[in-house]
């Protein structure tokens, strides 16, 4: 106990100094200084340090939920026939089945280049096998990833 009451006094004994006002003075090279004590041979005048603005995390969720909610409204209210939104939904579906398959395949072909260059090869080999490895990966990147 006596312990944290020591720490409490040295807490406040030592927060008064964080609080130093901030002065600014140009030097005769045109140079601007910024200190904690004013200079006393020279024009000075006191630095405003204005508070950080902050936003809560949680009025940005809010805000996104309701941005989220009105965007669903006028997407519901744009689409005129429930019948055209099951067309596209199957085709867009179909589209991202396919694009599955292709992102795997490329998967796929990205991991039998890499156990081929593990395995050992010549220079010219090698230099062969990276470049359709970085090849291969960025299809990937361009295809799958970055969509």
């Amino acid at each position: 106990m006596p312990g944290m009451m020591a720490v409490a006094v040295l807490t406040l004994v030592f927060s008064s100094s964080v609080c130093a006002d901030i002065y600014t003075w140009t030097d005769a090279f045109g140079v601007v200084h910024f200190t904690d004590t004013p200079p006393p041979d020279r024009p000075h005048r006191p630095v405003e340090v204005v508070a950080p603005v902050t936003v809560p995390m949680v009025e940005n969720l809010q805000q996104h939920r309701r941005i989220s909610a009105i965007r669903e409204q006028v997407q519901g209210m744009l689409s005129s026939d429930r019948k055209e939104d099951s067309a596209r939904n199957k085709s867009k579906e179909k589209m991202l089945a396919q694009q599955n398959k292709t992102c795997a395949s490329y998967r796929r072909e990205l991991a039998k280049i890499q156990a081929q260059l593990r395995s050992g090869y010549g220079n010219s080999k090698g230099n062969s096998l990276r470049h359709k490895r970085r090849n291969v990966s960025q299809a990937l990147s361009r295809e799958c990833i970055l969509r």
